[in-house]
């Protein structure tokens, strides 16, 4: 396997040019820089970060198209989620805006939403929650996810954890362009460094709320 000597600066140009030309005939004359600038990269650097991290998933390139107004068969990001727990775990995205990073859940099923709002409600487990959100969004990470306009149904609308009961699914990402270390070995680093910043996110939801 490839060691990871980074993400190069040609991944992005690669989205730039994606996003004027958005069809088959461009993407097959470009496969090979898809391989070599972005795929190949990003299969290295998760073989790399996989035993902190757990396995990563790197996301079909063609867009399901079936039931979208936007018949643009390609995606113009590249994501992976590298997770050892089904839905939970860590981000990253590359696009012509550069690297973002984040993590969290993305999933909801009933049972699931059921077991978080309980989680955050309980004081126990909710106020830990709180400050863990706190401390993501202090180290400059935006808070995300799908969430209601409102407290829902049963709960106190002064419920002093409301903002986290609005939330169906809970998830945070930092934007970081193309800093100057992305296109060199020390990559992996600096975003594993950023992923440990997640990790009690994770590993909240992983206890408290997994699906």
């Amino acid at each position: 396997m490839t060691t990871f000597q980074g993400i190069p600066a040609g991944a992005f140009a690669f989205y730039a040019e994606l996003e004027d030309n958005n069809n088959r005939e461009w993407w097959l004359e470009h496969k090979e820089s898809y391989n070599s600038l972005v795929r190949d990269p990003l299969v290295a650097l998760f073989a790399e970060l996989e035993p902190r991290f757990g396995p990563a998933k790197i996301f079909r390139p063609n867009r399901d198209i079936r039931f979208s107004e936007d018949k643009s068969p390609y995606k113009t990001a590249q994501g992976a989620f590298a997770s050892a727990q089904e839905g939970v775990g860590y981000y990253l995205q590359l696009s012509a805006d550069g690297l973002l990073v984040g993590g969290g859940y993305h999933s909801h099923s009933p049972a699931q939403l059921v077991r978080f709002r309980n989680s955050v409600d309980a004081s126990g487990t909710g106020e830990p929650l709180r400050h863990i959100i706190d401390a993501v969004a202090a180290a400059g990470f935006a808070i995300g996810g799908e969430k209601l306009k409102t407290v829902p149904r049963g709960y106190d609308r002064d419920h002093p954890r409301g903002e986290l009961l609005k939330h169906k699914s809970l998830s945070v990402g930092m934007e970081l362009g193309q800093p100057e270390w992305l296109d060199t070995p020390e990559a992996a680093q600096e975003i594993a460094s950023l992923w440990e910043k997640l990790r009690p996110l994770v590993d909240w939801v992983g206890r408290h709320a997994a699906p």
